[in-house]
């Protein structure tokens, strides 16, 4: 036997055993765990993955398990991991190394928190356990888009990048697609729903130490909306100066003027009822957790569809208003191009804990001073976490939140819950999400 096809066959076996091993450990995780069918047909320094296949090099496997089986066990979970909580197909448009930077360290968190025999190979090095810290204090959960955006605030220089990268590396993400596969995403999608049942119900008093995992994957498994679309549900119905090209039929109108010369049998109506956004309110919660950037591309995004016609009257009442624990400011915009100066010059005040209360008292002052005619609803941009009004508002109120970094439960049941990807704020990416 060639000795490449002898260091396959031998890799083969200790993947298979590890997978055998983690089955029995982690029931949990059964359908993750059978997902990935193992190939050497990449040719790979560790471990890789595309989400369909786990390629694998059977050298380093056999040197790794040699050191300790944990090793093998932790970085067959670790490729695993990366693809139940969706990391490739979240690649596009973000900067590359940073972002797999921020999943290896996502992915690895969860692992050095699972209390498990059989992934317990090292305790975790002094760098580890201190940039665990310094994001905790950060982060509610270490999810890998929390963590990016949180190395972006940061303004994480190349070096440090580089530094971080040698110590979480376990596999290449090469393989990683820059155009994701639509059913293979749903299946991973669903895998991470079952397992998420799994450990919350029939296997709940089994998984030790899981709630790093039980954490992530409940982000994970939330859904996204279409930002655009959702914005129409805010819509007005009112008449706008416009020819209906629906409202006539063009053939009684051309014989008219065929027959009886500048005289159409129908003219065109002069109006038309259209729905778009008139009156409308913007809170921007100004917490820590989702201060700077963050807010920067909500309203960047924001102001992308405003100008959009389609969606928002040439006049409109937008307030946008900043609050963190109390009403920090109130800002007034009538059109795109207001809107764009108060961009320019944005500054955000806050920065203390959050009391979604004093906006909706500030909006009831203002409706009751009738400085609204049609509001149909506020938008809240923040992470979920606050103090919420006891009841429920006239209008409706949506909170909007960032996948990875959202906490929709929280949000009480006369709510709207909006959880967008980062690439529903990028206006580069169209109008999807």
């Amino acid at each position: 036997m060639p000795q490449s096809e002898r260091w396959a066959s031998i890799g083969r076996e200790i993947l298979f055993s590890a997978r055998t091993e983690l089955y029995m450990s982690l029931p949990f995780l059964d359908a993750a765990l059978s997902a990935l069918a193992v190939s050497d047909g990449f040719d790979t320094a560790t471990l890789a993955t595309d989400a369909k296949h786990l390629y694998f090099n059977g050298t380093w496997l056999a040197q790794q398990y040699e050191r300790a089986r944990a090793l093998v066990n932790r970085a067959y979970l670790h490729s695993v991991f990366h693809c139940l909580l969706r990391h490739p197909v979240k690649t596009r448009g973000r900067d590359r190394a940073l972002w797999d930077l921020a999943c290896d360290v996502a992915v690895e968190s969860m692992l050095d928190a699972l209390d498990y025999r059989c992934l317990q190979a090292a305790r975790p090095s002094v760098r580890r356990q201190n940039l665990y810290r310094r994001l905790r204090e950060q982060l509610p959960v270490l999810t890998a888009e929390a963590v990016y955006r949180q190395f972006r605030r940061e303004r994480l220089s190349p070096y440090d990048c580089a530094t971080l990268a040698r110590e979480f590396f376990i596999d290449e993400h090469t393989l990683w697609p820059e155009e994701g596969d639509d059913e293979q995403d749903r299946q991973w999608q669903r895998r991470a729903e079952r397992t998420e049942t799994a450990m919350n119900t029939v296997f709940a008093d089994q998984a030790t130490g899981g709630a790093a995992v039980r954490e992530q994957l409940a982000v994970t498994t939330q859904g996204t909306t279409d930002y655009r679309a959702f914005l129409r549900r805010f819509a007005t119905l009112r008449e706008e100066v416009a020819v209906d090209a629906d409202s006539f039929d063009y053939g009684y109108y051309a014989y008219g003027l065929r027959h009886y010369g500048n005289m159409p049998l129908i003219e065109p109506l002069e109006t038309r009822e259209v729905r778009r956004i008139e009156d409308f309110v913007i809170a921007i919660d100004t917490s820590m957790s989702t201060s700077g950037e963050l807010v920067r591309d909500f309203l960047r995004r924001t102001y992308e569809l405003l100008q959009q016609s389609e969606s928002f009257f040439r006049t409109v009442n937008l307030r946008i208003l900043q609050c963190d624990d109390q009403l920090r400011a109130d800002k007034r915009i009538t059109n795109a191009r207001e809107l764009a100066d108060y961009m320019e010059h944005l500054e955000l005040i806050g920065q203390s804990a959050t009391d979604f209360r004093p906006v909706f008292d500030h909006v009831n002052k203002l409706r009751g001073e009738g400085a609204f005619h049609h509001l149909r609803g506020l938008l809240y941009f923040t992470d979920g976490l606050g103090i919420y009004p006891k009841k429920r508002p006239s209008y409706d109120a949506a909170f909007v939140m960032l996948e990875g970094q959202a906490y929709p439960d929280n949000v009480p049941p006369w709510g709207i819950r909006v959880v967008l990807r980062d690439q529903a704020l990028c206006t580069s990416q169209g109008d999807g999400t």
